[in-house]
């Protein structure tokens, strides 16, 4: 059976993940942080609301949830971490847990990655990886309770899926992104020709995301706390002597703070 999934916009820049199966009305939703777009979505497609996947507790990827279960029913099946407070939350998960969608059909596993939150957590398969905002296209997400070492063992999980594995996170934040990782790398090649690509896809009012685990092994300085260049970047930008990776990725993250 053929998966489809698509963005659902929402706010500025968030991206609200619409899973279907072909020719089947079921519907997963992953972070619906805004009702009117996901209520649309379904009505426009005559849909049936079944399950939703939640990353972490912010808002903008929890809002719509106690609008939607109102809506299309208490029988809705909520998924998020067990150890944030999720609204209406019926299957709290940790690391090593999975979830099983006979509709779609779908299977996922669950990675615990603080970081962004104490207790964010990312759904993933062999072909998938649903990831809130711990991994973005050239970035990753700000720090607001986890520590650099936190994150920095976060994305080291992520950086061991499959690299045909195809990213999808939670917002446009590419270009921007992108500006910073050639502040860090100038001389990555691979990370300069993916800019023009992306600025092109934006100047058309297309979206960077989905990625890919290679793509991002290959332009994203948050996952290259190991190469040279970004090592040297980031011990200038501190003017200290940098020990290891985690402070690298600390100096990075510090750095793109204040960018």
């Amino acid at each position: 059976m053929t998966i489809n999934i698509t963005a659902i916009h929402a706010f500025n820049d968030n991206y609200i993940w619409a899973i279907t199966q072909e020719n089947e009305p079921e519907l997963t939703l992953v972070d619906p942080g805004q009702a009117k777009p996901c209520i649309d979505y379904i009505e426009v497609n005559d849909l049936k609301l079944t399950n939703i996947l939640i990353t972490h507790h912010h808002g903008d990827h929890v809002g719509a949830v106690k609008a939607l279960v109102a809506q299309y029913g208490d029988d809705i099946n909520v998924y998020g971490p067990a150890t944030e407070n999720i609204p209406l939350c019926r299957y709290p998960l940790t690391e090593g847990d999975r979830v099983d969608i006979d509709k779609p059909q779908l299977s996922l596993q669950v990675l615990d990655v603080p970081g962004h939150t104490a207790g964010h957590i990312v759904y993933v398969n062999d072909d998938v990886l649903f990831c809130g905002d711990t991994l973005f296209s050239g970035g990753c997400g700000r720090l607001f309770e986890g520590t650099p070492a936190q994150m920095h063992h976060s994305l080291a999980k992520l950086k061991q899926l499959p690299p045909t594995t195809t990213v999808y996170c939670a917002h446009e934040y590419t270009l921007a992104n992108l500006a910073f990782a050639q502040t860090v790398e100038p001389n990555n090649a691979e990370l300069n020709e993916y800019v023009e690509t992306a600025k092109q896809l934006r100047a058309q009012q297309i979206a960077t995301i989905p990625t890919t685990i290679a793509r991002e092994l290959a332009i994203n300085p948050f996952l290259r706390a190991d190469q040279a260049e970004v090592q040297q970047s980031a011990q200038s930008y501190t003017g200290v002597t940098l020990c290891n990776e985690v402070d690298v990725f600390a100096a990075v993250r510090r750095w793109k703070d204040e960018f």
